[in-house]
């Protein structure tokens, strides 16, 4: 599906994220559009947003939802905004196939 929030590469998987810190809770929200018509995994974490905190607590809480070491899961960009790009390294299509089904797209 063309509007899934990632895209499969030949060393793993780049995921769009708009990150909630201080959510209440660590867990993934589902997916959403935004206004300019990206879609987004949404993700809520209960660390705040200092001195990498969230980033770290997502970061834990991406590796342990699609089942890789949080040393294969790495922030891209927006390092200190809400919307970020998330690199997991890894079997792209593999890790498609677990966000699509964590999702509901599959």
């Amino acid at each position: 599906m063309s509007d899934d929030p990632w895209t499969v590469t030949v060393d793993g998987l780049l995921l769009t994220v708009r990150l909630t810190p201080k959510g209440g809770r660590d867990a993934i929200d589902g997916i959403e559009m935004l206004s300019d018509g990206r879609t987004v995994l949404k993700a809520r974490v209960r660390a705040l947003p200092e001195d990498g905190e969230a980033n770290a607590a997502l970061i834990k809480l991406m590796a342990k939802t699609v089942g890789v070491s949080a040393s294969r899961v790495s922030v891209q960009s927006g390092h200190t905004a809400r919307l970020k790009v998330l690199k997991l390294e890894g079997d792209g299509a593999v890790l498609g196939d677990i966000m699509a089904m964590l999702t509901g797209r599959k």
